[in-house]
């Protein structure tokens, strides 16, 4: 029997619980209009800051949903807009924002177009809260590709530049085997549990379905094999030091923090709710693979010349760090994932900002040797530059130090004492590398006859090939990025309270869910 028209009813929209999205997609239409405008105060100065207003708009509006302790599923439960979500969502917008200040003076812009740049970036951005917010597994591949794609032509956007072509495509490539082997994962899981919802799921493990159903088990496999691609979780990160070092730098740091959040973010829903159930088969395997993933990215980054390779190799032993608060399945390794992805936000584009700063300047590139003597020469950048290693290794009085430590207390706290061990192990292997960084910027000799910026003058003489001031005047924006970051890395070092509270409230929020 088919209803008349007038007799289906129609479905509720939560228009307040969909501003975040709605924001995003009218901000990106309006970047992309905007674009066909012509004039060099358009393409400088206009677009950017709709981009700017546009993720502004997006992170108040997150504000405005926020209440403690809600669930609010929209999208006839497609979606749901709770703590974990909307906090994930600030790392995305500020990422977004930091990528846009670094991004302002890059070539990438002239070569793809400045709207066109913008608008791929407010795309993968919006893919990536879809994502967060994903409650099904149909709308979890629809974030996976909408965040994926516009990321693969990002990385190719300095088309005048083999690396970053050779990048554009490695990323295209392996990242279509990634969500090629998730989907198959995705449809085996639906196969076995008979619905896509992640309620309905949870629901039907251990009921309708067994616990040991190959089907099942073989889903769950490729689902993690296809986010561990996303993640750079080894052994699925060979793409991650060659795509990073040939993408723009910008586009690196937007990647390294993001992208990584944003897999996170959906391993979180996916494996501590719909299938946490079966955490007993699935857990086991996440934690070797966290071992392998620490002590892979810590060696692999010794050797690294470049910056960003090392970042690169850093960035995947991060991942193993990160990975362990997935395995415990409890409220607390929830709230210590968050919390560290939190805090890697701010000292992943504070590292990226250095980098960006002296690439621009140095004959060096992003090599190590573009550090010599920064400390006596720009401490300004030197000073992020440190805080950012040290927080990275996980030093006393830095964020990074709290961030490892919970995630080490998570672990102890939900039977992995070992994985503690592991992640302590992991963080003293990465002194080799990250004090090396540090070392160069103060003890390493004064680096001599630096080019300028192309088309910008010096504003002083420079003195042994290199004004300092000269320098900073010519990129503010990235050294204010720089500082920013750093600074906040050792305020939440120091004072981790309000980070504290608010992933509190994520773990409060789905308590019921990860128990």
């Amino acid at each position: 029997m088919i209803l008349p028209l007038a007799d289906v009813p129609a479905p509720h929209i939560d228009y307040k619980g969909l501003s975040p999205l709605i924001a995003l997609v009218g901000g990106t239409v309006l970047v992309l209009m905007a674009a066909l405008l012509r004039g060099r105060f358009v393409q400088r100065s206009l677009l950017p800051l709709l981009t700017l207003g546009t993720l502004g708009a997006a992170m108040g509006l997150s504000i405005w949903v926020w209440s403690p302790g809600d669930h609010r599923p929209i999208v006839e439960s497609a979606l749901e807009v709770d703590a974990l979500a909307l906090s994930l969502s600030l790392v995305f917008y500020v990422a977004g924002i930091a990528t846009v200040l670094l991004a302002h003076r890059s070539a990438a812009l002239s070569d793809a177009g400045a709207g066109e740049y913008y608008t791929l970036l407010l795309s993968s951005v919006t893919g990536m809260v879809l994502l967060a917010e994903a409650a099904n597994l149909i709308t979890l591949f629809v974030g996976i590709e909408l965040l994926s794609i516009p990321l693969y032509v990002l990385c190719a956007s300095q088309v005048r530049r083999r690396a970053s072509l050779e990048a554009g495509l490695k990323y295209l490539v392996i990242g279509s085997v990634g969500s090629a082997t998730l989907l198959y994962g995705l449809a085996l899981i639906y196969g076995a549990a008979g619905t896509t919802s992640f309620a309905g799921i949870d629901r039907a493990l251990g009921d309708t379905v067994s616990l040991s159903d190959p089907l099942l088990l073989t889903g769950i496999a490729l689902a993690c094999a296809g986010l561990a691609f996303k993640a750079s979780v080894a052994p699925f990160h060979q793409w991650t030091p060659d795509v990073y070092q040939g993408a723009p730098t910008p586009v690196t740091a937007f990647m390294a923090v993001a992208t990584k959040a944003a897999a996170f973010a959906i391993f979180l829903r996916l494996f501590d709710s719909a299938l946490l159930s079966a955490q007993f088969q699935w857990a086991p395997a996440l934690a070797a693979l966290a071992t392998i993933t620490i002590v892979v990215g810590n060696v692999g980054a010794i050797a690294q010349d470049s910056l960003k390779r090392m970042l690169a190799w850093s960035g995947v032993a991060q991942a193993g760090y990160i990975l362990a608060g997935v395995v415990v399945g409890t409220q607390k390794g929830l709230e210590a994932t968050v919390f560290y992805l939190l805090v890697y936000l701010l000292m992943n584009v504070a590292a990226f900002a250095v980098v960006i700063a002296r690439e621009r300047v140095s004959e060096w590139g992003d090599g190590m040797r573009a550090l010599e003597g920064l400390g006596r020469a720009a401490p300004w950048l030197a000073w992020p530059m440190t805080i950012a290693m040290l927080a990275l290794a996980g030093f006393p009085a830095t964020a990074g130090f709290i961030g490892k430590f919970y995630l080490i207390d998570a672990a102890v706290d939900g039977d992995y004492a070992w994985l503690g061990v592991v992640i302590v192990a992991g963080s003293m292997i990465s002194l080799v590398y990250y004090l090396r960084v540090v070392a160069v910027m103060w003890m390493g000799p004064m680096e001599v006859r630096l080019p300028s910026l192309p088309g910008r003058p010096r504003t002083a003489k420079p003195v042994g090939g290199w004004s300092p001031e000269a320098d900073a005047w010519a990129q503010p924006e990235v050294t204010l990025v720089a500082v920013a970051c750093a600074a906040a890395t050792m305020f939440f070092g120091i004072w981790p309270n309000p980070l504290f509270d608010l992933v509190a409230d994520v773990g409060t929020s789905l308590a019921s869910l990860v128990g």
